[in-house]
């Protein structure tokens, strides 16, 4: 199992495997923890989303600037 080694902070753009419905696949952190919030770059929807899943699903992180 590959073990990505992403240090998340706020305000970073996390891009995940899967798209969200409007099409994008990309996802500012606004909250980390246990849990992330997330908001889609695409339609703006917000979601809370288990760390677990975003390590797992993750493919790129870009940090803020």
């Amino acid at each position: 199992m590959m073990k990505n080694d992403y240090t998340y902070e706020v305000g970073d753009i996390v891009t995940l495997k899967k798209q969200h419905p409007c099409g994008s696949k990309e996802w500012e952190i606004l909250r980390v923890g246990a849990d992330f919030r997330l908001k889609c770059l695409g339609c703006g929807h917000q979601i809370m989303i288990a760390r677990k899943l975003v390590e797992k699903n993750t493919k790129d992180l870009r940090k803020k600037a």
